[in-house]
């Protein structure tokens, strides 16, 4: 998997598919490395004649960890969050992310990209179409939202499944916690086997190695920027927002919100579908995302 520099960092990148056909860009999701995107779905889209690139974010995965930040002040930057406030004093914000991910347009040569985002990599995929317009010849938003004060969030011990970190750093307690997460915020009509939990975990343990600061800094690029609910109003490419209605970590109305916010945007409801990328999951994600940007070609996309 090659590195590229992007926006001033040394981002792992992988591309599936001929360089001559249109780009997707897919952004990961939260402290979730680039493997979390099913190379059954990378190759499924290549075959439906796209060049598909993935890539790990700041610091995550085999990217560049922004280590001279020092840790992050979770707790202040989720008071200043909670009270309507914008924190000033993280490292980095979405907006940064958004920037990272055009850089690794620019560092592959690719002009123009179907912009696909999961969970917080659909945050950062909607803050490129708004500030990078001109290269987003659409926007997926994957199980995100808007990020608007009063709408419904997910439920604590969610959010604690997510927060907290492994017991140690021994491989054994990663993948024992990476398997229990996926359980918690899984798709209860399209769940993994316990094989194929076995594997995720072990995949993501074995491939980076642990980093708490570089995990809380991401948390707090998401805790110190603004709703996107009013800028969303500008996006001007086609658009899918796409959400599982038993998402139980960032729960449908995020979806409907996202949805209702972009101008003409195409909302598709997932009955069964969680917070997650399940084998069983990929042939929904091929026919609605790949089927929503494939039906673009020769609109001017």
């Amino acid at each position: 998997m090659p590195k590229v520099k992007a926006n001033g960092l040394t981002l792992e990148a992988e591309t599936f598919g001929s360089k001559d056909k249109p780009a997707i860009l897919l952004i990961m999701g939260f402290s979730a490395q680039m493997t979390m995107w099913p190379v059954a779905f990378c190759q499924g889209l290549a075959e439906m004649g796209f060049q598909v690139v993935r890539f790990d974010n700041r610091d995550i995965g085999l990217s560049d960890k922004l280590n001279d930040a020092g840790p992050p002040n979770i707790a202040e930057a989720f008071m200043a969050f909670q009270s309507g406030k914008v924190y000033r004093n993280a490292a980095y914000d979405l907006r940064h992310m958004a920037s990272d991910a055009v850089g690794i347009l620019d560092a592959l040569g690719i002009e123009r990209a179907h912009i696909v985002g999961a969970s917080m990599g659909g945050m950062i995929a909607q803050l490129v179409s708004v500030y990078h317009g001109h290269r987003a010849m659409s926007l997926t938003s994957i199980m995100s939202t808007t990020g608007r004060p009063g709408l419904k969030p997910a439920e604590p011990h969610i959010m604690a499944a997510l927060m907290t970190p492994p017991p140690s750093t021994e491989r054994e307690d990663r993948i024992t916690h990476v398997m229990n997460l996926w359980k918690t915020i899984g798709s209860t009509g399209f769940p993994a086997t316990p094989q194929e939990l076995r594997q995720v975990a072990e995949r993501e343990v074995d491939r980076a190695p642990y980093d708490g600061n570089a995990v809380g800094r991401q948390l707090v690029a998401i805790a110190s920027s603004p709703s996107r609910h009013e800028i969303l109003r500008t996006v001007t490419c086609p658009a899918l927002v796409l959400h599982g209605k038993d998402d139980p970590l960032v729960p449908i109305e995020g979806g409907r919100d996202t949805a209702a916010a972009i101008p003409g945007a195409k909302l598709v409801e997932v009955p069964g579908m969680g917070h997650d990328f399940t084998d069983s999951l990929t042939p929904v994600y091929l026919r609605e995302v790949g089927g929503f940007i494939s039906s673009l070609n020769g609109k001017g996309a």
